[in-house]
């Protein structure tokens, strides 16, 4: 998974209803405060943020969309995953490596203090050197992972104007900076982080309700920053989010008219939720992959040619629309590339996609060419963590293999994500396990590099192939991310051939919304653009 969510978003990438929700059912449409129409008060569903609401100190989603409302930042991302300005007038490099970001005129924090370009190089000088930050900042000259360093690449030019210099070329920088890490915070922030993070201060279409409007475990009321002149114009009164001990618990709010959009279906409604919410209900992929991986390092799974035919047999032997109806009753995509079909550049007919195609027989014969060379002695298991309700469709997979090859293919259950992924890091591996990847800004280069280029900081199976990653360099130093799209296209080619991780499918946003209430529109992420949102 993708690193902000490496925590709660772990366990949640695959199975909604699995999701560790810390609070109390909704009761209604809760204290709509300031004296503004209850009617265009937006309720939804959340979770209790892990820290405090800090834009580079937030690594889960609870905590995440909370800031995305409050905060704006150089630029904002589109429902299709597409850029727009926000905060910035202009975003320009000659050569990916110097980037010269002007900052637009007029911006404050709803605190009225000024937004400039040393505001940005404030925030982040103090985000690369935090220890949940610097991840974000590592790729800034004189940066590094673990925030023992301060960036040298940060530079102000003058009062509206700034310069980042990376250490290497990477054309997808500007889709970086609507991530929340990248934006601004206010100077009093850095007096006491965690205490300003109980009652943050920003710049975005919403702001706190009051001190208290994050009530720890139960919610938090936003509503509208007057001060806000940004792209993200706000059409309700305000959005309060509550926090759930349970998805079924929201799932019977919504049914019952107290919670007016649920971003996440429960396994337990697939089959009902279109009926429950008739025309009110959304279905479409996201921005999250899922697969499984097998070692290079396991005997008959070497990156050579019989390594290679086991991988397209094993792939070829799944069937992946049967397990998607039948397990995830259509809310999952079956999977024709290692992205998402919300990211530039997806295509669905990659020369040797043909891989992830159900093919008994001509999964059949490459096993056969493989036992061939060598006898394979088995047997075949994937491993994924059992609190992560990832059992019924690794049986299924499993199933699907042994039917198919003839082979003994079983689920290896390992008690939590964290004992999994202990085995994955330390290379002790005894057969495939699960991987995914949910994506921090909408870039197909997110996806290939951290997960597949050599060292890559995801790449636990330690794949590499020196003729992808010069693919990945030139992808970063293309002019655009149009020009990008075509070189990352080129290394998914390698990825079809190579099958460092055989391609399930694409997790869908599936979510509903209640009666009355209209103009909801789920993004690339899978999050409800909330500001759009209106009801009687």
């Amino acid at each position: 998974m993708s690193r902000r969510r490496w925590g709660v978003g772990a366990i949640a990438l695959v199975s909604a209803v699995t999701l560790t929700l810390t609070g109390c059912s909704a009761g209604g449409d809760g204290d709509t405060g300031g004296g503004s129409n209850a009617s265009a008060i937006i309720t939804t569903n959340g979770t209790e943020p892990q820290n405090p609401l800090v834009t580079f100190g937030t690594t889960e989603t609870g905590g995440g969309r909370i800031l995305t409302s409050i905060y704006a930042g150089l630029v904002s991302y589109n429902a299709d995953g597409s850029i727009q300005n926000e905060v910035a007038s202009s975003i320009e490099s000659d050569d990916n490596v110097v980037w010269t970001i002007t900052v637009a005129d007029g911006w404050t924090f709803s605190n009225g203090d000024a937004i400039t370009a040393q505001t940005f190089v404030d925030t982040w000088t103090a985000g690369a050197q935090d220890v949940d930050g610097a991840y974000w900042f590592y790729t800034i000259e004189g940066a590094s992972d673990d925030g023992s360093t301060a960036p040298t690449g940060l530079e102000v030019v003058d009062d509206m104007t700034f310069t980042v210099t990376l250490k290497a070329p990477d054309a997808d920088f500007p889709l970086r900076l609507g991530y929340t890490a990248y934006m601004p915070l206010p100077s009093v922030a850095f007096d006491d982080l965690a205490a300003f993070g109980e009652s943050p201060i920003g710049n975005g279409p919403y702001m706190l309700e009051d001190e208290g409007a994050w009530r720890h475990n139960e919610g938090i009321n936003l509503v509208p920053n007057p001060d806000y002149n940004g792209v993200r114009e706000v059409a309700n009164d305000g959005l309060n989010i509550v926090f759930y001990t349970s998805l079924e618990s929201a799932y019977a709010d919504a049914q019952g008219g107290n919670l007016d959009v649920l971003d996440t279906v429960p396994d337990t409604a697939f089959a009902t939720y279109e009926n429950d919410f008739p025309e009110r209900s959304v279905n479409q992929p996201a921005a999250i992959y899922q697969g499984f991986n097998v070692p290079f390092y396991l005997p008959g799974f070497g990156n050579d040619e019989e390594g290679q035919l086991r991988r397209a047999a094993i792939s070829m032997a799944i069937n992946r629309d049967e397990i998607t109806e039948t397990i995830f009753q259509g809310t999952r995509t079956p999977a024709t590339d290692f992205t998402s079909p919300v990211v530039e550049g997806w295509s669905d007919d990659l020369p040797g996609s043909e891989v992830l195609e159900y093919n008994p027989e001509e999964a059949k014969a490459k096993w056969a060419e493989a036992e061939a060379i060598n006898a394979y002695t088995g047997p075949f298991t994937l491993a994924y963590n059992s609190d992560g309700g990832h059992q019924a469709w690794v049986d299924a997979v499993a199933n699907s293999i042994s039917n198919t090859l003839g082979i003994e293919a079983s689920g290896l259950p390992f008690p939590t994500f964290a004992a999994a992924l202990d085995l994955r890091t330390t290379g002790t591996l005894t057969g495939a396990t699960r991987a995914g990847w949910q994506a921090d800004y909408p870039s197909q280069g997110n996806f290939l590099s951290a997960q597949y280029s050599t060292g890559g900081s995801s790449n636990y199976e330690g794949y590499t192939n020196p003729e992808f990653d010069a693919l990945l360099t030139e992808a970063a130093s293309a002019p655009s991310v149009e020009d990008a799209a075509g070189l990352y296209e080129q290394a998914q080619e390698i990825l079809m051939r190579d099958l460092p991780s055989v391609p399930l499918w694409y997790q869908n946003a599936v979510g509903v919304w209640g009666e009355g209430v209209e103009n909801v529109v789920f993004g690339w992420d899978s999050v409800p653009l909330y500001n759009q949102v209106t009801k009687g």
